[in-house]
């Protein structure tokens, strides 16, 4: 029987043929822990009668019609002079096994093409840069580094080099030989939380005092005001530094975290999420929705509506500020 015609998904909610995507990721990563797709009611559901392929184009389309693009942009894209600073005092994390020491006083960071790695369709952008940090962190005190829980903990932390300045220094161009004094390892956790649905922080001293990257300054009383703007800096998917403006504070209601729809993925856990109009830290991303759904044989961003999807959730920095020294003036 062939495929419906793809103009029957208009009668399906946006949102619907996005978790319908989801969904399907997921079973194809487990199909043992999945039933058949099903509808709501428990019957078989209309959309079992489309390819993946097929959805995946469909909201694709639908969203460069209506909705925001991807905001994320390569440092040297970058030109304004306090955004360049924010990101001044963004670490990438690399486990140890993944430097090699040149001894030359630089050492070489392994990474691979990201397009490689997860299968990504040709349309991906980014997909031909180098990704091998696993996540994201940021400057609090002379030899303080914040990042999210999950991602150091006293079992592992000796194991991370928190490392600066890998980034592109053009479109084709990945800096992945780093001086070793821009390299600095784990060496004790001073603070922690990872609560499943709540607070999710590290604060990790490293080696010996961090020169040149500055602390940034952290909201340190009240809360980020409603609808804020914000923006990240981080390393999504393990990539070179990305900038991702263009987002807001979409929940405010949590005491532990804020949400917002911020283009992030997997590698940005631990980025720190900032106030565009103060330039303070407000938060620390955290969780988010999913990340890639397949598209035929390969796969490709899964890009939500502005008010769609279950946003990005960003642990206030008012649960590490009592772990952080402010700085001196």
């Amino acid at each position: 029987m062939p495929a419906p015609p793809t103009d029957a998904l208009k009668k399906f909610d946006l949102n619907d043929l996005i978790r319908e995507l989801r969904v399907r990721a997921a079973r194809d990563a487990d199909p043992t822990a999945f039933a058949p797709t099903a509808a709501p009611g428990g019957g078989p559901s209309e959309l079992a009668a489309f390819a993946s392929e097929a959805i995946a184009d469909f909201v694709g389309e639908q969203q460069k019609l209506i909705y925001g693009v991807d905001d994320r942009k390569d440092f040297f894209e970058v030109t304004d002079a306090q955004l360049k600073a924010d990101g001044d005092s963004v670490v990438s994390l690399f486990r140890a096994s993944d430097i090699t020491d040149n001894g030359d006083g630089t050492s070489t960071l392994r990474t691979e093409e990201l397009g490689a790695r997860l299968n990504l369709c040709k349309s991906e952008r980014f997909r031909k840069q180098p990704a091998g940090a696993f996540c994201s962190g940021f400057v609090v005190g002379t030899n303080l580094i914040a990042t999210a829980g999950h991602c150091a903990s006293a079992a592992d932390v000796t194991t991370i080099r928190f490392v600066f300045g890998f980034r592109m220094d053009a479109a084709t161009a990945a800096r992945v030989v780093i001086p070793n004094s821009e390299i600095y390892s784990g060496v004790a956790i001073v603070a922690r939380k990872l609560e499943g649905t709540g607070s999710d922080f590290s604060v990790v001293r490293v080696d010996r005092p961090i020169t040149g990257h500055p602390p940034v300054r952290l909201r340190r009383a009240g809360k980020i005001p409603d609808g804020e703007s914000v923006h990240v800096i981080g390393h999504p998917s393990g990539l070179p530094i990305k900038f991702a403006g263009g987002a807001v504070v979409r929940d405010n209601t949590p005491a532990a975290f804020f949400v917002a729809n911020l283009d992030t993925y997997g590698g940005n856990s631990g980025s720190p999420v900032f106030n565009s109009a103060t330039h303070e830290v407000e938060g620390i991303l955290v969780r988010g929705d999913t990340d890639y759904v397949p598209r035929g044989i390969c796969n490709v961003s899964l890009v939500c509506p502005s008010s769609g999807c279950r946003g990005e959730d960003c642990t206030r920095v008012s649960e590490i500020t009592t772990s952080v020294p402010v700085p001196p003036a």
